[in-house]
C-alpha cells in the first residue's frame, strides 16, 4: 500500500489536522516543512501520477503515532526506525499504538468482512526470516485500515 494512503487513513481515523500530523511526525523524530506535510494529501493533478513519499517519513509517523497515542517512555532510549516500511510494519505498529490485541484485530477484520485465523494472523507478526512468516497484502490492510477507521470513529 503507499505510504501516503497509510498517512491518510491515520489521519481519517484519527480525525486531525495538518498541524496534528506535523506534531506527530516530530514525535516520531522527523522536523517535516509545511510543504512536506502538505505534500502528503495532495491530490495528484489529472493525467500526472503522484510520487509516494518516502519511507522514511513514513517510519518516523508511525513511530510518532506510538508516542502520541501511548505516551513516551523514559526508561527506554528511542529505537532506530526501519526503512523500508511494509504493510506489515504499518499493522505491528498500529497495533501497538491502540493497543490491540490479537482477538481486537481479528474481530475489526471480522466486521469488514474480511476473516482470518489466529493462526493466520499471527504469521503476519513474525519476523520476515521465519519459515511461518507471511506477507500482509494490500486488501488486508485496507479491511484493517477501514475498521480500525469504523471503531475508532464511534469514539469521537
Amino acid at each position: 500500500m503507499r505510504n501516503d494512503d497509510v498517512i491518510k487513513s491515520i489521519r481519517f481515523i484519527l480525525d486531525v489536522n495538518d498541524a496534528a500530523i506535523a506534531e506527530i511526525l516530530k514525535l516520531g523524530g522527523y522536523n517535516p516543512s509545511r510543504d512536506e506535510v502538505a505534500y502528503i494529501f495532495e491530490e495528484p493533478a489529472e493525467n500526472k501520477e503522484k510520487v509516494d513519499i518516502t519511507h522514511t517519513i513514513t517510519a518516523h509517523f508511525l513511530d510518532g503515532l506510538i508516542i502520541h497515542k501511548r505516551g513516551k517512555d523514559d526508561k527506554y532510549p528511542p529505537r532506530p526506525i526501519t526503512v523500508p516500511v511494509n504493510n506489515n510494519t504499518v499493522l505491528k505498529k498500529l497495533r501497538v499504538a491502540f493497543q490491540l490485541r490479537d482477538e481486537d484485530i481479528i474481530q475489526i477484520l471480522k466486521e469488514t468482512g474480511f476473516n482470518i485465523s489466529k493462526n493466520e494472523l499471527s504469521a503476519l507478526f513474525r519476523d520476515n526470516k521465519h519459515r511461518n512468516f507471511k506477507i500482509c497484502g494490500d486488501q488486508l490492510l485496507r479491511y484493517f485500515l477501514k475498521g480500525l477507521a469504523m471503531r475508532e470513529r464511534k469514539r469521537i
